[in-house]
C-alpha cells in the first residue's frame, strides 16, 4: 500500500491534527507492514496561490494560447507535477485538515488547486463531470475548535468537511472516513476529544486494512 501523508496545520509540535495524522499512519503501517509513506508538510512548503501563468503552466486550458512556461514558473509547475503525480500514485491518502474560520487552511486549498486537473483527476463528458481519481481511499484528520457537528445551525457552518467530501467526490475518491477531534478550545472537552479520536484513528485504519 501506498500512503501518501499530508499534513497542513500551521502549527508545529503543539498540532493536533498532526500527532493524529501520524497516529493514523501508524496504525495503518502496523497493519501493513510493507507500506510506503510518502509524507509532505504543506505549511512548511508555502505554496503560492495559482495564478493566470500558473494554470496555463500546470493545464492545458480549452481555448487558452498555447504559450511556453515562463522561466520564472517552471520550478512552480514542477513541483504541481510532482504532487500530482504523488497523488495519482497512493493508493491511500491521510490528510490532516484543521478547520481555520469554518473552512480549510491556506496551504491545503493550494494543493488542492494543483491537483484537481482536468484530464488527469477529473473530465467532463456529455454525462456531466467524472472523476478519474476512484480506486483511492481518504483519512481526513479533522479538528475544530469548536463544536460544529451536532446542530443544524453549527451544521451549517461547517465549509471544512463538507468541501473536502465535494472535493474528492468530484476526483472519484468516494471512500473518505473522517477521524475528528472537535471542542479543541475547549478545557472541558480537549482531553476526551483527543482520546476519542485515537480510538477512532485505529479502528478507521483497522477497517480500511482488513
Amino acid at each position: 500500500m501506498n500512503i501518501l501523508h499530508l499534513d497542513s496545520s500551521a502549527f508545529g509540535t503543539s498540532s493536533v491534527s498532526r500527532s493524529l495524522t501520524a497516529e493514523v499512519v501508524s496504525k495503518l503501517r502496523l497493519a501493513d507492514p510493507l507500506s510506503r509513506v510518502r509524507y509532505r508538510d504543506l505549511a512548511r512548503m508555502q505554496l503560492p496561490a495559482v495564478t493566470e501563468g500558473l494554470l496555463y503552466g500546470m493545464r492545458r486550458i480549452p481555448g487558452a494560447p498555447d504559450m511556453e512556461v515562463p522561466r520564472s514558473l517552471r520550478r512552480d509547475v514542477d513541483i504541481a507535477k510532482e504532487l500530482l503525480d504523488e497523488l495519482l500514485e497512493a493508493d491511500m491518502l491521510v490528510i490532516g485538515a484543521p478547520m481555520y474560520n469554518f473552512s480549510i487552511p491556506q496551504p491545503l486549498k493550494a494543493w488542492i488547486d494543483r491537483v484537481v486537473m482536468p484530464g488527469r483527476t477529473f473530465q467532463y463528458t456529455a454525462e456531466g463531470p467524472q472523476g478519474l481519481a476512484g480506486g483511492r481511499r481518504a483519512i481526513v484528520v479533522s479538528t475544530r475548535g469548536g463544536r460544529l457537528s451536532g446542530a443544524a445551525h453549527e451544521v451549517a457552518l461547517d465549509h471544512q468537511e463538507s468541501y473536502l467530501l465535494a472535493i474528492f467526490g468530484f476526483i472519484g475518491i468516494s471512500d473518505v472516513k473522517f477521524v475528528r477531534a472537535e471542542g479543541l478550545a475547549l478545557s472541558d472537552l480537549r482531553d476526551g476529544s483527543i482520546a476519542s479520536a485515537k480510538v477512532q484513528a485505529a479502528q478507521v485504519a483497522a477497517e480500511l486494512t482488513s
